[in-house]
């Protein structure tokens, strides 16, 4: 069994079509796979640029199609800047489409953190990019 997540995921473009300011049509499968994702146990963050009225707005979307998360733009509910608040959220994934390579679509998804009966395929493709060192020093010229 895959160990729970931390999940930050997109708005625009991601959940729903991109329409910004308002809101687009659900990208196929968004809000099955968002409530299978929770129901795995999961922790899920609504991520995105949205702010204001045009936030409140998508997160009702969200509850009216049965997602409610846990966060929203925060890493915790109710996050303050004496909790030495941070902009960027703190997620074991991040679902956006402005990835590399572009949004893979809520089907692929599910099927990278839950494939039946495989192991668990979110892992790091090249761990050697995630140090900032040089064994040797390289020379183009």
């Amino acid at each position: 069994m895959t160990k729970a997540k931390i999940i930050a995921i997109d708005f625009d473009g991601t959940i729903v079509e991109h329409k910004y300011p308002k809101i687009g049509k659900e990208m196929l499968f968004a809000f099955d796979t968002i409530k299978a994702l929770e129901a795995k146990g999961h922790k899920l963050i609504l991520w995105t640029y949205r702010t204001g009225k045009e936030l409140q707005e998508a997160v009702e979307f969200c509850k009216r199609n049965g997602v409610t998360f846990f966060a929203i733009n925060e890493n915790y509910p109710k996050e303050t800047t004496q909790d030495n608040y941070s902009r960027k959220i703190n997620a074991d994934i991040f679902i956006d489409d402005r990835n590399i390579g572009g949004f893979l679509g809520w089907d692929t998804i599910w099927q990278h953190l839950h494939p039946e009966g495989k192991e668990f395929l979110h892992l790091l493709k090249n761990k050697k990019a995630h140090f900032n060192y040089k064994k040797t020093k390289l020379k183009l010229w």
